[in-house]
């Protein structure tokens, strides 16, 4: 019987034993069976054994996004299930995460620059999986090689399907959903954040590690000394874009809407989020600053844009009724006084917006609110 398991598993050594067991028509107890199997199967499936791998001070930081199996409330009643950017350093094993609002390239370079400010200096090396928005083809995206050039530091994509690449990121992923999350509850990602950087400074850096032999809060002085030093400029981070202002002035960002000043309506603007801020600018005057919204389909207003909206459709009622003739003649020749629409609307209390749908893309003598540039307010 062994000759025939032996000579099955030359041609398949991963042929589990339920299969083996029908191919040589076993008919005893199948625990035998796999037992033998299992004693066999190393002789013809060959050997695959890992080194363990030695990192310099300073040298590499390995990242990673995990998802915690807890949905944390974000606002209006809502929950979501956000991405947690974790990242562990190689030399000294000190780690560090942060929820952040959603896994696109602009949030998760928010995040790393968040942590990598906090440390003070950065690892010459991070790694990361093919996350698509930081390198999905193989390839870096364009925010992430603008990040990485910044800093001055390098960013390696790791194999695909080979998480053993960043082996101690992923193991911390582990401990965090045993050891962090059993019985905890949070009131929002800002409370997240707040706990897990709790434990992480008074239990998970502080436990002494077999494999380096001492504590990570011990091997972190040597550790963050060879890093690179931080950039005397802070690298792009957070969600951008530019579009042109509707009647409608709101912004649509990451699933929400957001007010911007309507003396903007016509004209292209631009905006940046961050994990907590969004602010938007015109012709270099910020235009709109909100605290960013975590939820989905949540429409922000600034009661201050609100009030300038019913001012200007006022002015423009009044515009328009000062152009329009006052008289007009009769069939019979007599004079007739006309009355400008606005008074109806004030008569029965109707606030109509006349205002027509083909702005000026740059009105002259168009003048915004005194502030400080965007890059200044974000």
């Amino acid at each position: 019987m062994d000759a025939r398991i032996r000579s099955l598993l030359a041609q398949w050594p991963t042929m589990p034993a339920t299969v083996i067991a029908e191919r040589i028509g076993w008919t005893k107890s199948l625990t035998v069976l796999k037992d033998r199997v299992r004693q066999l199967r190393p002789l013809f499936a060959g050997v695959d054994p890992a080194d363990r791998i030695e990192y310099s001070p300073g040298e590499v930081a390995q990242c990673d996004l995990w998802f915690p199996p807890l949905p944390v409330p974000v606002g209006a009643g809502q929950t979501r299930v956000l991405p947690v950017l974790a990242m562990t350093c190689g030399h000294s094993r000190i780690t560090d995460a942060v929820m952040i609002p959603s896994r696109r390239a602009g949030d998760i370079l928010a995040g790393m620059w968040e942590v990598i400010a906090d440390w003070g200096a950065c690892p010459r090396t991070l790694v990361w999986d093919r996350e698509a928005a930081i390198g999905g083809t193989g390839r870096l995206t364009t925010e992430a090689a603008s990040f990485a050039g910044t800093l001055g530091v390098r960013i390696r994509l790791a194999p695909p399907r080979d998480p053993e690449s960043k082996g101690l990121v992923e193991r911390r992923n582990g401990f965090f959903e045993t050891s962090f999350l059993p019985g905890r509850t949070f009131t929002s990602p800002f409370d997240f954040n707040i706990q897990i950087s709790q434990w992480l400074t008074d239990r998970a850096n502080v436990r002494h590690l077999r494999a380096i032999g001492a504590r990570p809060v011990d091997r972190w002085p040597a550790d963050r000394a060879a890093m690179v030093a931080l950039p005397p400029v802070a690298p792009a981070i957070g969600l951008t874009g530019r579009s042109r202002l509707g009647r409608d002035y709101y912004l649509r960002v990451d699933a929400n809407d957001y007010s911007v000043d309507p003396r903007a309506i016509g004209r292209f603007v631009d905006w940046i989020a961050t994990p907590a801020r969004v602010v938007a600018s015109c012709a270099g005057q910020v235009v709109a600053e909100h605290d960013r919204s975590w939820t989905n389909g949540a429409t922000i207003t600034d009661p201050e844009h609100r009030a300038t909206a019913k001012l200007l459709r006022a002015e423009l009622a009044q515009r328009r009724a000062a152009e329009r003739p006052v008289t007009r003649s009769h069939p019979d020749g007599h004079v007739v006084a006309l009355r400008a629409l606005p008074d109806y609307d004030a008569l029965y209390g109707v606030d109509f917006d006349p205002r027509p749908c083909d702005q000026p893309e740059d009105p002259p003598g168009e003048q915004f609110s005194a502030g400080s540039p965007i890059h200044e307010r974000i």
